[in-house]
C-alpha cells in the first residue's frame, strides 16, 4: 500500500529535481553538432536576385565568413541589425546571409529600411536549409573557415561583447593557423 503512494512520490521529485537542473542551463551554450564538421551543402536563389544562386562554396571564398541566419518576423534579428551593419562597414570580415522562413517581399523591405550588412543573402523561404544547419531560432551565426568547416555557432543575436569575447578572438586564430 505504501509503495503505490511512494512511486509517484519518487518520480514527482525526481521530475521536479530535472526542472530545476534545466533551469540552470544556458541555452546560448547548445553544443551543435555541425562544430568542426563541413558545413551543411545548400544551393538557393538570392534574396535581392532570385536568377542569382548562392551555395556553401560561397561561404568559403574568403579565410573566414561569418553566416548569420535571420528574419523580418524575429524580434531579436532586429536588435541585432545595427551590430551586423557596423560589422559591415567595418569589413573585418564577409557576413553572408540565410534569409529563414520569411517572405521576400518583406525581407527586401526590411533591408532597404534597415540596411544590408551581407555580401550575399541566400532565400529560405520553407526552412529546409536552416533545418539541415541545425537552425532552431533567429537570429543564429555560424563562423565558417577558409575550408567549409563549421567552427562556431552563436546562438542569439551578436554583440559587442560577444564578438570582442568569443568570435573576434577565434577569426584572429583561425586566420593564424590559415596563414
Amino acid at each position: 500500500m505504501k509503495a503505490r503512494f511512494l512511486v509517484p512520490l519518487i518520480l514527482f521529485l525526481l521530475l521536479i529535481g530535472l526542472f530545476v537542473a534545466g533551469l540552470k542551463l544556458d541555452p546560448r551554450k547548445v553544443p551543435s553538432p555541425l562544430i568542426d564538421k563541413p558545413a551543411p551543402q545548400f544551393s538557393l536563389p538570392g534574396l535581392l536576385d532570385k536568377e542569382k544562386i548562392i551555395d556553401t562554396a560561397e561561404l568559403t571564398k574568403h579565410k573566414v565568413s561569418l553566416f548569420n541566419v535571420w528574419a523580418t518576423w524575429c524580434v531579436a534579428c532586429r536588435q541585432e541589425h545595427p551590430f551586423l551593419m557596423a560589422l559591415a562597414r567595418a569589413g573585418d570580415v564577409p557576413i553572408y546571409g540565410l534569409n529563414y522562413k520569411d517572405k521576400r517581399e518583406d525581407a527586401i523591405r526590411w533591408l532597404n529600411q534597415y540596411g544590408n550588412p551581407y555580401v550575399a543573402n541566400a532565400f529560405d523561404e520553407d526552412g529546409r536549409v536552416g533545418i539541415e544547419w541545425g537552425v532552431y531560432g533567429t537570429p543564429e551565426t555560424f563562423v565558417i573557415d577558409s575550408k567549409g568547416i563549421v567552427r562556431y555557432k552563436q546562438i542569439g543575436p551578436l554583440t559587442e561583447q560577444v564578438w570582442q569575447e568569443t568570435i573576434l578572438p577565434l577569426i584572429n586564430e583561425i586566420r593564424a593557423e590559415e596563414g
